[in-house]
C-alpha cells in the first residue's frame, strides 16, 4: 500500500523526518510530495528542497520513499498517481481543525480519498517550518530543529 505525504518542507524539519520514518515503517511506499505554489515565497527552491530531501531519505536509508512534486488540487494528484491514502501529522488541536477540514473537502472532491493522521512526536510538536525559518532569518540556532545537513543548507541560504 502507498500514501502521500503532502507539504511545502521548507525547510525540512525533524519532525518532517519523524513522520516520513514512521509511514516509511507502516506503507510499502511513501511518496513525499512537495507543493509548488507559485504565490507563496519559499526559502529554498523546488530542486533545492528536492535535493535536501532526497539526502535526508538516503541517509536514512528509506529505500521506499521516493519524491515527487504537485501544484494545484492534492486531489489531482492522487488521481494522476492512483494513491487514495494520504497521510498527515497533527501537532496540536488548531492542526486537528484545520486538517479535518482540508480532508473533508478532499474526500468530498475524489471519492475513496482517505486521510490519516499521526500524533507528532511530542519532542517535535512545537517545530514548524515557518518557526524555522523565523529564526533563522535572524541568524539563529536552528541545530534544534532540523537535521545537520538542513541546518548547513540554511547557513548558507541565510548566510551566517
Amino acid at each position: 500500500m502507498k500514501v502521500i505525504y503532502p507539504g511545502s518542507f521548507d525547510p525540512l524539519t525533524l519532525g518532517h523526518i519523524d513522520m516520513i520514518k514512521r509511514l516509511s515503517n507502516m506503507f510499502d511506499e511513501v511518496i513525499v510530495a512537495v507543493l509548488i505554489n507559485e504565490n507563496k515565497k519559499s526559502v529554498f527552491t523546488l530542486e533545492e528542497r528536492k535535493e535536501i530531501i532526497k539526502k535526508q531519505i538516503k541517509n536514512d536509508g528509506l529505500d521506499n520513499v521516493v519524491i515527487k512534486y504537485f501544484d494545484g488540487l492534492l486531489v489531482n494528484f492522487a488521481k494522476e498517481t492512483g494513491v487514495y491514502t494520504v497521510a498527515r501529522g497533527l501537532r496540536e488541536v488548531t492542526d486537528y481543525e484545520y486538517e479535518k477540514n482540508i480532508a473533508m473537502f478532499n474526500s468530498k472532491l475524489m471519492n475513496g480519498l482517505e486521510t490519516i493522521f499521526l500524533l507528532s512526536d511530542p519532542k517535535y510538536s512545537y517545530i514548524s517550518s515557518s518557526g524555522v525559518r523565523e529564526v533563522a532569518k535572524f541568524h539563529g540556532d536552528v541545530s534544534s530543529f532540523v537535521s545537520k545537513d538542513v541546518e548547513l543548507a540554511i547557513k548558507e541560504k541565510f548566510n551566517y
